[in-house]
């Protein structure tokens, strides 16, 4: 396993069996906290971004901390993933698997111009479900979408190596062993 982000894996708390037992919760706002790690965790994210970007896109809720530093360092702007019935104004939304049922995000149907440059960002990826949504909604809206940045990633959940399989580069800083 790489050593090269130790220092955020530092400041990243492990709390275990959250929510329900056997669960290793790996919690980000410790490393919100820090200033420094904050920003090292903003400033490798971007220099991982290859290519032009024009719009950074935050998944729901702690994506949307990421995205926006992201964006700004890009000269790109924000375009906010957001759970269904939560945007204003017309949408366009993408159904998705959960392990108990479904969920489903939305976009703003005018947040862009079709072929508009766009890299996704979450805090973590596990299975990928949500990732694989709204990489497919944003495609569905016309973006091109082969970027994505996560925190932190659990690769034993696969959910990295399904969104490489539907074509997307994905940079990670920290990955865990376990879940």
């Amino acid at each position: 396993m790489s050593t090269a982000n130790d220092d955020l894996r530092g400041l990243i708390r492990t709390i275990p069996d959250f929510p329900k037992p056997g669960i290793m919760f790996r919690d980000i706002t410790t490393l919100l906290l820090d200033p420094a790690g904050f920003a090292c965790s903003v400033e490798r994210i971007v220099e991982g971004v290859d290519g032009p970007v024009d719009l950074v896109a935050g998944i729901e809720a702690r994506g949307f901390i990421f995205a926006a530093p992201v964006a700004l360092a890009l000269g790109a702007g924000v375009l906010l993933v957001r759970k269904d019935g939560k945007l204003p104004g017309a949408t366009i939304a993408e159904d998705y698997a959960l392990e108990y049922g479904t969920d489903r995000i939305a976009i703003h149907a005018d947040a862009f111009a079709p072929g508009a440059r766009v890299l996704l960002i979450d805090d973590l990826i596990a299975t990928g479900g949500t990732a694989r949504a709204a990489v497919r909604l944003l495609r569905k809206a016309g973006a091109q979408v082969t970027h994505a940045a996560f925190v932190i990633d659990l690769p034993e959940l696969g959910g990295a190596d399904a969104l490489r399989a539907e074509g997307i580069e994905v940079a990670t800083l920290v990955p865990y062993a376990g879940h």
